[in-house]
């Protein structure tokens, strides 16, 4: 089966691929800008014959030396996608795409000891029937659009502050529901969504979006929301117990009527658990050769009953909190970047009131864009991070990145980490004759930075390479 699937995946691509055709371009971020997307036809016919295909190749390799927590491995996914878009017949399309994440090599651990190359396989599959591997219809949605604006009913890939597809691994993470951008003022864009379930990259179900699974079933807590930032307090059967439907609401919107501003605001709400308001500012000032940005990030955490649920700590670990009872919360980032020519220098910081944590698991960060390093969570409570990243623009789409940051954790509080330097290096080549490939190496050096006597050593070092061909 694995390797029929591989073979679906690859062969079409690389009989019909043209290398010029560059249907899409991959970000930095790994996310995907359509240069190419189906038209408008006035005929049934044509609906499904001018729709497009694209397709996509990949292969993610992880290395880990966890030093004293974990186990050391390694781990490989090959796979891909396929997404069909038709065309649009009064305003009206569709969406469809499969992706997969195959295991042909593989290194002989638990399915517990994976770190973030968890995401090449499937946790719960390969703990309860020994099958490495995911494949799922990630996407499918109707589509309207009526000039710029368009609603997707669905499931669909999302881009928010919180809530995102953060697709650097194998398959996005993807939501259920509705939703719908618009331009409701000059120079403002509005998104908002309803969402009713959520799949992580490593699952092939869609599941809750704020419930973990604390049933007796063997590794049943893989099966639902199992993410780093999510809530191991809020579980499914304490919400069956106040009759509580975990639902999430988006509102997204950006606003850049100032000259040289951008205004975003969020809010994201699990009606009776919580809800998270951000405003967000950046300023560009140009000076000759120099463009210099600042940005400011203010969050506030409101709680709605989920801190007398499952208490301040994300790991229900409550010992150093004031109140271990409430996940009332906020948080102050800011951040400036100098760029001058092919470089780019930014200063960052975050700090995170002594409350409780922040509660996000639905794969936006708080703290990205400004602290946040390479798979790092540094949103407990009373923690503080300081942060300078230095980028260079070599040629043609070449780039390299260094990241240092400082995470000061509250040596009080047994549930969070203790303190940590972390030290990361990117590369991303393009090639030119082959605009549709794209490598990136990235490397992690994270060292503990003094003891506490009751926390184990979070340090480790880690190796990521990708690859990706798109068609």
């Amino acid at each position: 089966m694995r390797v029929i699937l591989i073979l679906f995946l690859t062969i079409p691509p690389l009989i019909y691929a043209d290398s010029s055709d560059t249907k899409r371009i991959l970000k930095s971020n790994m996310t995907l800008k359509y240069n190419r997307v189906p038209k408008d036809v006035d005929n049934l016919r044509e609906f499904l014959s001018e729709g497009i295909v694209y397709s996509r190749l990949r292969f993610n390799y992880f290395n880990f030396d966890t030093k004293t927590k974990g186990v050391d491995h390694y781990a490989i996914g090959v796979g891909g996608s396929l997404i069909y878009k038709s065309a649009y017949y009064n305003g009206l399309s569709f969406t469809s795409a499969i992706y997969t994440t195959q295991n042909p090599w593989h290194d002989s651990i638990k399915a517990s000891q994976y770190r973030s190359g968890k995401d090449t396989l499937n946790r719960y599959n390969l703990a309860t029937k020994g099958d490495y591997g995911n494949t799922v219809f990630a996407q499918n949605y109707l589509e309207y659009k009526l000039g710029k604006s368009r609603i997707k009913l669905g499931r669909f890939i999302m881009e928010t502050t919180l809530a995102k597809s953060n697709d650097t691994k194998m398959v996005p993470n993807t939501f259920q529901g509705l939703y719908t951008e618009f331009y409701p003022f000059s120079q403002t864009k509005m998104k908002m969504a309803y969402i009713t379930k959520q799949k992580l990259r490593d699952h092939d179900s869609f599941h809750h979006v704020l419930a973990y699974d604390d049933s007796t079933e063997p590794f049943a807590s893989y099966r639902e929301n199992d993410d780093s930032g999510m809530h191991r307090g809020l579980t499914i059967s304490k919400l069956k117990e106040k009759d509580i439907e975990d639902r999430l609401i988006v509102v997204n919107l950006k606003n850049r009527t100032i000259k040289n501003t951008t205004l975003t605001a969020d809010f994201i709400s699990v009606p009776n658990l919580l809800s998270t308001a951000i405003i967000e500012s950046s300023y560009q000032i140009k000076r000759d050769n120099i463009t210099i940005k600042p940005s400011i990030r203010y969050l506030k955490q409101f709680d709605n009953g989920a801190g007398e649920i499952g208490g301040a700590n994300l790991r229900k670990n409550t010992i150093g909190y004031k109140n271990p009872n409430t996940l009332s919360s906020s948080m102050i980032a800011g951040k400036i970047d100098i760029i001058k020519g092919a470089g780019k220098l930014r200063l960052g910081y975050s700090k995170i009131a002594d409350q409780g944590d922040l509660v996000t698991p639905w794969r936006g960060f708080p703290t990205s864009g400004y602290t946040r390093a390479m798979g790092q969570t540094n949103w407990y409570a009373n923690t503080q991070t300081f942060m300078v990243r230095a980028d260079y623009n070599i040629i043609d789409g070449n780039k390299i990145m260094m990241r240092y940051a400082q995470e000061d954790f509250d040596d009080k509080k047994s549930g969070v980490s203790a303190d940590v330097n972390v030290l990361t290096f990117d590369f991303i080549k393009k090639f030119h004759k082959y605009p549709n490939l794209t490598t990136k190496l990235r490397t992690a050096f994270v060292n503990q930075d003094h003891k506490i006597t009751d926390k184990k050593d979070p340090s480790y070092n880690e190796v990521r390479l990708e690859l990706n061909y798109l068609f």
